[in-house]
């Protein structure tokens, strides 16, 4: 059980990533604040999976959709999906992404294939689902950007991912900007490495790194990040928007 000390309830929040890791306990954390889910994922069996756990442990419907975040036909599709079964969006929260070489490639070495991958997925998908489902939000709308405190301190070979983390925070500033006037709220977080099955390949140097350098040291798991997005996806959160908040335990300071 993951609680919090507002509620959410009655509000409706699509998640993309939402079919394992930080996506699921994100996901976790606003069902038991009484939130209505829309999980989007291309790994399909495991987020209709993940749907319907939630949905019978916590008592909500939890929809899922199967979405591929680089294709825009899907992302489209998938708004259109949305709007006819929901009247209005509460909350985004854009954490789809992929995450390769950490700890690998020096910068000469990126292919320049994986790149064009990584900010087609990280960035344009961010940025895409963000438009899609724009029409739709509320007048008091939240969207949280899951982004990375690798491009915060400026995490050496590991340079397609935090480029595009960096572009992830800077169209948070830029949204605020343009969502702010229709009452919308737009913030960024910005964790560490968090241990989940899309961290399992990262080598235990960058993990060590990570853990022996937080001002708290110690391994970050996902029920450390929750409590903070699903804050930023509440009504009183509108005064944050256009933030950066690195929840990583002190590894970094802003």
């Amino acid at each position: 059980m993951h609680a919090t000390p507002f509620s959410l309830a009655g509000r409706r929040v699509v998640i993309t990533g939402g079919a394992r890791g930080l996506g699921e306990a994100i996901a976790e954390a606003c069902a038991a604040a009484g939130t209505e889910l829309w999980l989007a994922d291309i790994l399909e069996e495991a987020g209709r999976q993940t749907a319907d756990r939630i949905s019978a442990e916590y008592g909500v419907p939890v929809c899922f959709s199967c979405v591929d975040l680089a294709r825009p036909d899907s992302i489209e599709a998938f708004a259109r999906e949305v709007k006819e079964k929901w009247e209005s969006v509460d909350g985004l929260v854009n954490n789809g992404a992929i995450a390769t070489n950490v700890g690998g490639k020096n910068f000469e070495d990126v292919d320049i294939a994986l790149w064009d991958r990584v900010q087609t997925v990280n960035v344009r998908g961010t940025w895409l689902m963000t438009r899609a489902l724009s029409p739709l939000f509320s007048a008091h709308g939240r969207i949280v950007n899951i982004a990375s405190d690798t491009a915060l301190w400026g995490a050496p070979r590991l340079l397609a991912y935090t480029a595009s983390k960096g572009a992830v925070i800077a169209m948070t500033r830029s949204l605020a900007r343009e969502l702010g006037p229709r009452g919308i709220g737009i913030s960024a977080v910005a964790p560490g490495i968090v241990r989940t099955e899309a961290t399992e390949y990262v080598p235990r140097e960058r993990h060590n790194l990570y853990e022996n350098g937080r001002a708290v040291p110690g391994p970050q798991n996902p029920e450390d990040i929750v409590g903070v997005v699903a804050f930023l996806l509440s009504e009183p959160a509108l005064s944050l928007t256009g933030q950066v908040l690195p929840v990583n335990a002190g590894f970094v300071f802003t």
